[in-house]
């Protein structure tokens, strides 16, 4: 067993870092605690599976390290630590965790995908367990976790889209599935130019409109939740993502810029609120009631 700490391996990247919102100030500042534990957790594995210097070995013993530490069985590692101790003052199981370890395990040993199937089945283990655990911090009914699912899902989907030229030169990994490839005319070199051909145009902006149908079956989601605060930042997230596979289903991600500028996100996020907000307070009218929970 290595003698390394996970905790070394970490990029300093951070959750204002990302491409979506993780446990801004919309949430309720109880559930933000337990919300970053998770996070630090998950990018702690992260850093280690996207290693560009660390064997593969090396890789998933770490990434068993720290499962030992999220269980109980080490105290090496620090985000596990905190997130076991923050799961057990609030009940929480440690197995959406343990799904995005085995993500990571799969990143490290699986570096194509056959087809949108499953391209999805790896999606059930690194993003679908990102929402369920926040919506199981909220206390949140497990009926609505096919919206979440679908949400997750497509966020993901989003990112390998937007990060498929960087994940093929820096890391070999495609997650782009091989038969849209196959169906466009194109293989997974095309991801190492410059300039993304029109063959491979194709197949990315396909791609895309593909996860154009996962966001309308997440569309609900926001109405679906009965915290008022996760059901605003859920809505946040909603137009994001809406907004950034318009701009994939027209530009180029091997050249082209396809996230966000500051300015763009706080401009969505301010619509997609104020929208919440309307949406929410029809809802407790229609209700009879004029105070949302935790608002």
């Amino acid at each position: 067993m290595t003698t390394m700490s996970a905790h070394k391996f970490r990029s300093g990247k951070s959750h204002r870092d990302e491409n979506f919102p993780v446990a801004s100030r919309l949430i309720h500042p109880r559930h933000r605690g337990p919300i970053l534990a998770f996070y630090n957790f998950v990018r702690t594995a992260d850093d280690i599976a996207d290693h560009p210097t660390l064997a593969a070995p090396q890789k998933l013993e770490l990434l068993d390290e720290l499962e030992q530490g999220l269980l109980g069985e080490s105290e090496a590692n620090p985000e596990a630590v905190a997130l076991r101790r923050v799961a057990g003052e609030r009940g929480l199981s440690p197995r959406h965790a343990q799904n995005l370890l085995t993500a990571f395990r799969m990143d490290v040993t699986k570096l194509r995908y056959r087809d949108w199937d499953d391209l999805i089945d790896y999606c059930s283990y690194s993003a679908m367990p990102v929402g369920r655990f926040v919506l199981d911090v909220h206390g949140e009914d497990t009926k609505i976790w096919p919206a979440n699912d679908a949400l997750c899902a497509a966020l993901q989907v989003i990112n390998h889209i937007q990060d498929c030229q960087q994940d093929y030169r820096n890391l070999d990994r495609v997650y782009i599935p091989l038969e849209a490839f196959a169906a466009a005319g194109c293989d997974v070199t095309a991801l190492g130019q410059a300039v993304a051909s029109p063959a491979l145009k194709n197949c990315l902006h396909g791609l895309a409109h593909r996860t154009r149908e996962l966001l309308r079956v997440s569309d609900p989601f926001p109405a679906m939740i009965e915290d008022f605060r996760l059901s605003l930042e859920v809505s946040v997230i909603q137009a994001l993502a809406n907004q950034l596979v318009r701009m994939l289903e027209q530009r180029d991600p091997l050249s082209e810029r396809v996230h966000l500028s500051g300015a763009g996100v706080f401009a969505v996020g301010g619509v997609a609120t104020i929208a919440g907000i309307l949406r929410r307070f029809r809802r407790r009218l229609a209700a009879g009631a004029y105070r949302p929970r935790d608002a």
